[in-house]
Parts: C-alpha cells; structure tokens; sequence
C-alpha cells in the first residue's frame, strides 16, 4: 500500500474518531475552538430532555432560539418554557454568562490605567445591547484611570432615560472619582448618538466640572456597533 493511500486511512480514522468523542473529551483533546456551539452547549447543560440526549437537545435549543445570542437573551419565563429546562439548567445558563461579564469587568479593574478600548466596547455590548429599554450607565474612575466601579443608574423605555445630572455628581463625589466615561444603550440597535445625547452629555460634563472630575468618553451601546462620543469629536 503506497504511502498516501495510507495516509488518508489513517486521516479519515482519526476524523472518524474525532466525530465520535463525547464533546467533554473533545474539548480536553482539541480545545474549546474544536466545538460546535451545540457541543459547547452540552457540556453546560450537562443532560438532554426526556428521551433526547443533551446534544440533540442543545442543537433543537439553538435552533430554536436563533443562535447562542438569541438563547442568552431570552427572559426567564421564556427559557423555562422549553421542554426540559427546568430550574437548574436555567441557573447553569445565566452562571454561564454572570461569569462572562464578570471576567471582562476583572480585566477592566485588573488594568493600571482605563486605556484597552476593545475591552471596554466588549463590556459594554454585553451589559447593554440586548437590553429591551435604555439604559444610562457610568464607569467611575480613580485620579489614574482604573476603574473604581461600573453602575447603572437610570432606566428608562426604548424612547429614552430621565438622566439627572446632580445624580451623577453625588455617586461620583461618594465614589471619590477623578473620571468617569458614560455608555447607554439604543435599543434600536442604531449607536448614533441623537441630539439629546449631546445636550445631556454637555450638561453633566458642565455639572462635573464644577466639582473637578473629567468625563472622558461618552459610549452609545448599537448592534452591534459602539460609537465613541471622544472619537467622534463630540467632546
């Protein structure tokens, strides 16, 4: 038998083997970048519906649901309507992406100074994109730039939120902050920021002044863009 012929054998086995691995063993062997999002799925969930195995069941669930984004973003009643949800799984699910935004939030607190924008842009499009109402929100932060906390403070409907300047001051002034850079969300998906975006952010850069703290940036949350307002020129 001629070299290549053996070759492709021995590929095509390995491919064959590969296929057969259970996705837990999969990911050790290969790495998480060798996984469908179904098999990804699997290892969360752990065990499928009545009569279906969990990978089966983690597909029909994607499926379903339009992707992993569509799932994540679905509310709680939605989610444990599906059959064999159930509590737990519902818990595994939304520990799954509490992790996530903590894990970025630990990158943004780890740095020595507030200068990764990417890192900044990937939180913000997780805590705000998917959200169904406009939210404002405001990263504080110390005389070097690191960040002192991440909070949402007013909340509005998808037409807009009420944003109170001397609330802004009061949290800053309690958070001992130097700086601060605002985000909040378009739930139309389209991060342009509107004329009242501009009048309500010179209002608290003027309110702010007066007590000496910077407003560094003003990020308007899309889908699945974010728009700067430093970047943009508007400060």
């Amino acid at each position: 038998m001629g070299s290549d012929r053996f070759e492709m054998i021995v590929e095509a086995r390995n491919l064959r083997a590969q296929c057969n691995m259970m996705p837990t063993e999969k990911l050790i062997k290969g790495g998480p970048e060798t996984l469908s999002d179904a098999e990804l799925l699997s290892i969360l969930l752990r065990t499928g519906a009545p009569g279906q195995g969990v990978l089966d069941y983690a597909g029909q669930l994607l499926e379903a649901a339009d992707g992993i984004r569509g799932l994540m973003r679905m509310d709680r009643d939605s989610l444990l309507a599906k059959p064999g949800m159930g509590i737990a799984k519902y818990a595994q699910l939304i520990a799954a992406l509490e992790l996530t935004q903590r894990y970025l939030l630990e990158a943004l607190e780890q740095g020595e100074t507030f200068t990764d924008p990417d890192v900044t842009r990937q939180f913000l499009l997780l805590k705000l994109r998917d959200l169904q109402r406009e939210v404002f929100a405001c990263l504080f932060l110390d005389n070097q730039h690191r960040l002192i906390a991440y909070e949402a403070l007013f909340f509005g409907t998808v037409d807009g939120a009420s944003v109170h300047p001397r609330e802004v001051v009061r949290r800053s002034l309690e958070l001992n902050a130097a700086a601060v850079i605002f985000a909040h969300n378009h739930p139309s998906g389209v991060a342009e920021p509107s004329a009242a975006d501009r009048r309500i952010t010179d209002r608290l850069i003027a309110a702010l002044g007066l007590v000496d703290i910077r407003v560094l940036d003003h990020l308007v949350v899309g889908d699945p863009e974010v728009v700067s307002f430093a970047e943009s020129g508007y400060l």
